[in-house]
């Protein structure tokens, strides 16, 4: 059922669409708004950074996350190149600096956050993850740290 609707989701959602902004809040570790140039008089939209997991808010590890990408792109200029909706109606894509610097890897290379499963690869990001596991870096410091899909499985989701 998840993965119809996902299917679904995906297909609406068409060819992959890049629009620019300004980061005007972060949720948490995953999760940001950008109020979009095209559109400065709209609601910022809210943007799930696709291929990677944050710890939730709830968590241990779960501020850190929030606070590092808040310290990363906070009221800076962004590119966001969409790819799909999802479930909570947030849209999901990456998110690159005006340098060209790709978030969701700084996070996972700098212990923030893991590169994303799906169905038991890696995840787009396994080498900066793998990177920042040698390293001990962030919360792979911590070996009883737990994935966030652990956590939500376990705990459900941070009210």
């Amino acid at each position: 059922m998840k993965l119809a609707f996902a299917s679904v989701v995906l297909a609406v959602a068409g060819p992959a669409q890049a629009l620019t902004g300004i980061v005007t809040h972060v949720s948490d570790g995953d999760t940001v708004w950008v109020k979009r140039d095209d559109a400065p008089r709209r609601k910022p939209v809210k943007l799930r950074l696709a291929g990677i997991d944050a710890p939730e808010r709830c968590q241990p590890w779960g501020a850190e996350a929030s606070a590092a990408l808040t310290q990363r792109v906070l009221h800076r200029h962004v590119e966001v190149p969409t790819r799909a909706v999802d479930t909570y109606g947030r849209l999901l894509g990456g998110l690159y600096l005006d340098d060209g610097g790709d978030v969701a890897a700084w996070m996972v290379a700098n212990g923030h956050a893991w590169s994303a499963r799906w169905h038991r690869r890696p995840g787009p990001y396994a080498a900066q993850e793998q990177a920042a596991r040698s390293r001990r870096a962030g919360l792979f410091a911590d070996a009883a740290a737990i994935e966030p899909w652990v956590f939500r499985k376990a705990h459900g989701p941070c009210r």
